[in-house]
């Protein structure tokens, strides 16, 4: 890879003077080379090379550079203390280049550089986190960037290039895009600890119909809203939903205020809020699932989205969606099994 490289910059002092000389790359490992050998001879076995060639090759940068490089013996030859001070030089910027290349060729692979992951703030646990963790064991070199948001800002994120990959709820219309479904979470119920329900370990969705549901304007999007019409909702009686512009931590915190219940997916829970209890939300099919997608651009040229990409595939085995298979799922009003 060095040899393609056809010159580099060399700033060296002759004579009081500091000038700054255009120097091939190859005559750099050719002097270096024949320090460390003491020998033209052998430095240029070690190059492949004829020794009257390398020996040429040294002399015209000696004479490229107006100074005397090595003091030639019956014995070898040895740096001069010009050339010793030109010799560490060059061992710095062949070290140095060396690291760029292999940087490079590394975020070539996608084994390092940088990716940036979008989720809902309600996905900084659980299957999304303990994915992250094993990229991060994986891939070292790789720095996570994460972006929570709601799924308008994912998906502009996606669009403008800001964001790599993107875990939602649904589909967001994103024209030329690849998704890819992932896992599926259990609707939850909150409720505030001195309610009926609370006593119950599982609520079904019957006996919701008279509640007021707190929902958050921001996670995880329609989907929530969509769920509670389908299970609740009759010719004429929609279930009263009240929108809040606030995060999931402050919804639950008026659930326990006694203002209304919520629902939320399984990963939403986190910990324990006061007067707040979790119960499962069921119908006479057993639990209420919504299922999660990754969404990432089409054309994307960050090596490192395919790695997490594969990832997922590895840890997320495929989600039914009617026919058995992974993807492709438009959004269901009533998405339980």
């Amino acid at each position: 890879m060095l040899n393609t490289v056809r010159s580099v910059i060399v700033p060296f002092q002759c004579n009081e003077t500091s000038a700054l000389v255009s120097i091939e790359l190859k005559h750099l490992r050719y002097a270096e080379a024949a320090a460390h050998h003491g020998s033209f001879r052998k430095a240029a076995d070690s190059l492949a090379l004829k020794q009257s060639n390398l020996s040429r090759r040294i002399r015209h940068l000696e004479d490229q550079l107006g100074v005397r490089l090595f003091e030639r013996t019956n014995g070898g030859v040895r740096p001069t203390s010009a050339g010793r001070d030109f010799i560490h030089g060059a061992r710095r910027v062949l070290h140095e280049l060396e690291v760029v290349i292999d940087g490079v060729k590394a975020v070539g692979r996608g084994e390092a550089g940088h990716i940036t992951i979008g989720f809902y703030t309600s996905l900084s646990a659980g299957n999304l986190r303990a994915t992250l963790i094993e990229y991060s064991r994986r891939f070292p070199q790789v720095h996570i960037s994460t972006v929570e948001g709601s799924r308008a800002r994912l998906s502009k994120g996606i669009e403008n290039g800001k964001i790599d990959i993107a875990i939602v709820t649904g589909e967001p219309a994103l024209d030329g895009n690849r998704s890819m479904m992932l896992w599926s979470e259990r609707i939850i119920v909150a409720l505030p600890q001195d309610h009926p329900l609370a006593a119950n370990e599982i609520v079904y969705w019957t006996d919701l119909k008279r509640e007021r549901f707190l929902l958050c304007e921001r996670d995880p999007g329609p989907e929530i809203y969509d769920i509670l019409v389908a299970k609740l909702a009759s010719p004429g009686d929609l279930p009263k939903v009240v929108r809040h512009d606030v995060s999931l931590e402050n919804i639950k915190s008026l659930v326990g205020a006694g203002y209304g219940v919520s629902v939320m997916c399984e990963a939403c829970m986190g910990a324990n809020y006061e007067g707040v209890v979790h119960r499962e939300a069921r119908d006479g099919n057993g639990s209420t699932h919504i299922v999660y997608r990754a969404y990432w651009k089409g054309h994307d040229d960050n090596p490192a989205v395919g790695h997490f990409i594969r990832l997922l595939e590895e840890r997320c085995p495929p989600v039914a969606n009617g026919n058995g298979m992974r993807g492709g799922v438009s959004r269901n009003r009533d998405p339980s099994p």
